[in-house]
């Protein structure tokens, strides 16, 4: 009998071990997870915790997984306490409590009592198995068993509450906490957990919009059974927390905010919770700024603009506007400004002249001709088609000139702009040659966000970094340094002497902006720099219509500085940021009149900033002493009656500009004729070659070659001769064009002579292509 025994408890000890070893390897063995069993919608919430859009599973349910340390932990207990007080014990069924189910079912009163653990409702929902009768509520406990048996009760639990009914279309804590209360699942009150632990047991009457008196019944239930257990760890205030309204929402009521970022990024994101790196308070002042600046303009036809601010530190987006109007067809407000392509129009500008900064063309005192010029075929104008002859730098970027910045441009070596805007990440550029120097106003296509990062490289010291429109820790990409500190640094100080387009006066606070207008009037555009922001605001229309309102600085910078100041205004802006200038830049005394270092005769002064090593510096020449004799002939020497006066010697083409404006100007004398020395000095009265351009290339077709224009300024009046190499081309008048057809491909030395003999020469380089 001992030995009988004994076998039999070795034969059962074998048979728990097996058992062990058969639940262990079904544990073990590759399964995939409960999550995967469903489609789930994609939460985005702005970085303030706000909810800005809950979109719909694939099945048209509003789901939203929810990781169980994410829930709060009174909702997962209450759910435990009013659901299944034994979970955390039976296998997957509780046999006391199908017992009780069944006898409260089938009694007098008739009343349907559950017996169901939650293991058993989960194995419903996933496996849509009908449990009304008595078949299907076996093939129910038996779906629960092998739930079990494959995974672990924390894996049950979290797949239950991101899957159980909470009424109409809404399954899962996670749904269910944002449509009813606006708030995810760790963030409920006592009284919205307990609500939430009631719902699945009924969702049709005390969830969607039957829940108030059959929800308020079920959760006063589970309230007693709380109290029951937590009446000691409760303060007096929370014990009557529960006579806190329930202010229950629907789906129908759920927000639809800034759609056109939502709707670029899911195209981009997998269906999770996301939170955007999108300020809401921030968000809506923009929002409600551009709304205010149209109805204010109805009436000149300026119906939508978008807008896109970043924080330059963290380069997160911090508001996003696609359209004045998602819903607005009359505008196609569901097309996104912010990733379309357009024309920038002169916003372009500060980075031709930071290059320029770089490459030792110019500092911001260095004088530029605004005087009619023409770049081989290419004849710019200003917009305002006047000429304001000598500027500095600093004013032909802030007043925009066109023409003294496609002279910076064409001046550029390596990078030059658009070597510049490929290393800047700007995309679908065509060839080099098919802008030529147009692209410095405009000639080319870029994206708001791609100006918007470049505007933030100016804030960052010349580092370009990549927009972040998540505050996801995400790897991010190393900077790309395509400026120096110092020429970021210029630039923006430059473009804060910008003044306000209202009070005509600088910003203060100090903002650097720039404004751009896209040809036809098609675009008007306002970016810059103020704190820690950087703001591009775009004007127009999506079908291209053209609009004399759409000019930069006449619409666009105005919106600009409304957004400002409202930022501002409610303290969403994060301040002035100090600029502080870089260790390896200096102040300098230059003359205010020509730009460079200034000699014994020019007493009008301007301190300007300069980069050493690389800033063009040289002694002026602008201002010569000549002396003078009683008639005002200049004489060579001393003498009796004999003075000294100082004469600004500007070239011919200035000259002449300032004869056409009517400026006051004090000709010099004619150079006294004292020998060699002198006669060189006459070397500045004779002629100068304006076109075609100092070392340029120019590619000619081989069917229909376009002539070049050959063009000389003279102080002198008569006849200017050109030479290509030792052979004779032609003759014209100073400031007259000459066409010349190059005889064949290869580099050119042109001179100019006049009936003096003084020559000027320019190298040229001719290429064929068909």
């Amino acid at each position: 009998m001992g030995l009988h025994r004994t076998s039999f408890s070795k034969r059962l000890a074998w048979l728990l071990l097996a058992v062990v070893v058969a639940l262990a390897a079904m544990r073990l063995w590759p399964k995939p997870a409960l999550r995967e069993q469903a489609g789930y919608s994609s939460a985005f919430y702005s970085s303030d915790g706000a909810l800005l859009r809950l979109t719909l599973a694939r099945d048209e349910q509003y789901r939203v997984w929810t990781p169980l340390a994410q829930i709060d932990p009174r909702l997962v207990e209450a759910v435990q306490l009013y659901e299944d007080r034994w979970f955390a014990w039976h296998p997957g069924v509780n046999p006391a409590s199908l017992v009780r189910g069944a006898l409260s079912t089938w009694s007098v009163d008739g009343r349907r009592r559950g017996g169901s653990t939650l293991s058993m409702q989960l194995a419903r929902r996933l496996y849509r198995i009908d449990s009304r009768s008595p078949v299907g509520k076996l093939r129910q406990i038996a779906a629960a068993l092998w739930l079990e048996s494959r995974y672990g009760k924390r894996e049950i639990l979290e797949a239950y509450l991101n899957l159980a009914p909470y009424g109409g279309n809404i399954e899962g804590v996670g749904a269910a906490s944002l449509i009813y209360f606006g708030k995810r699942s760790d963030q409920l009150l006592l009284p919205e957990a307990l609500a939430l632990a009631v719902i699945p047991q009924n969702p049709n009457r005390r969830g969607g919009e039957a829940w108030p008196v059959a929800l308020g019944h079920a959760r006063g239930r589970l309230w007693q059974a709380w109290l029951k257990r937590h009446l000691q760890d409760l303060a007096p205030s929370q014990q009557a927390s529960l006579n806190l309204p329930l202010n229950l929402r629907s789906a129908k009521e759920l927000p639809f905010a800034a759609p056109h970022a939502i709707q670029t990024l899911m195209r981009q994101l997998p269906a999770a919770q996301t939170t955007l790196s999108l300020h809401m308070p921030t968000q809506r002042t923009v929002e409600r700024a551009i709304t205010q600046f149209l109805d204010q303009r109805k009436g000149q036809g300026l119906n939508n603009a978008a807008a896109l601010l970043v924080d330059t530190q963290t380069m997160q987006v911090r508001a996003w506007v696609g359209s004045a109007n998602w819903f607005d067809d009359k505008i196609d407000g569901q097309v996104n400004a912010t990733t379309a392509k357009r024309s920038p129009g002169s916003t372009l500008k500060p980075f031709i002249y930071a290059l320029a900064l770089d490459q030792g063309v110019l500092h911001p005192a260095s004088i530029l001709k605004d005087a009619p010029t023409a770049f081989g075929t290419y004849s710019p104008e200003n917009f305002d088609g006047r000429f304001e002859g000598p500027i500095t730098a600093a004013n032909a970027l802030v007043r925009s000139r066109n023409i003294p910045a496609v002279q910076v441009s064409s001046r550029l070596q390596q990078p030059n702009l658009y070597q510049f805007l490929k290393l800047a990440g700007v995309s679908q550029l065509a060839s080099e040659q098919h802008y030529g120097l147009a692209l410095t106003l405009g000639g080319g296509e870029l994206s708001m966000e791609e100006l918007l990062a470049m505007y933030a490289m100016l804030a960052n010291g010349g580092e370009l970094k990549p927009l972040q429109f998540t505050t996801d820790p995400t790897p991010s990409a190393a900077g790309q340094q395509l400026l120096s500190q110092e020429a970021a640094f210029i630039t923006l100080d430059m473009l804060r002497n910008n003044p306000r387009p209202d009070t005509g006066r600088p910003a203060f606070p100090r903002v650097a902006w720039k404004t751009g207008t896209s040809w036809g009037f098609r675009d008007a555009w306002t970016a810059g720099v103020f704190g820690r922001y950087a703001l591009v605001v775009w004007l127009g229309n999506f079908d291209a219509t053209s609009n004399p309102a759409l000019v930069g600085v006449q619409a666009a910078a105005p919106l600009f500085f409304q957004i400002v100041d409202s930022l501002r205004s409610q303290g969403l802006d994060a301040g002035e940021v100090a600029a502080k200038a870089p260790a390896n830049l200096s102040r300098v005394e230059v003359c205010a009149a020509s730009g460079d270092l200034p000699n014994e005769h020019c007493q009008q002064l301007a301190e300007t900033w300069f980069i050493p090593g690389k800033s063009p510096i040289k002694l002026s020449t602008l201002h010569r002493a000549v002396l003078i004799d009683g008639s005002g002939r200049a004489v060579c020497r001393p003498g009796a009656n004999i003075h000294e006066e100082v004469f600004e010697y500007w070239s011919s083409d200035m000259l002449q500009l300032f004869a056409q404006a009517g400026m006051p100007w004090r000709v010099p004398p004619a150079p006294a004729r004292c020998g060699v020395a002198d006669a060189a000095e006459a070397q500045g009265d004779g002629p100068r070659i304006v076109s075609p351009l100092q070392g340029a290339s120019y590619v000619l077709r081989v069917k229909q070659p376009t002539p070049l224009t050959l063009r000389a300024n003279s102080a002198r009046q008569g006849q200017v001769y050109w030479f290509a190499d030792a052979a004779y081309l032609g003759q014209a008048a100073a400031g007259k064009d000459l066409s010349w057809r190059p005889p064949a491909a290869g580099r050119y030395l042109l001179s100019a002579v006049d009936v003096q003999g003084v020559a000027d020469t320019r190298e040229v380089s001719v290429e064929y292509t068909n």
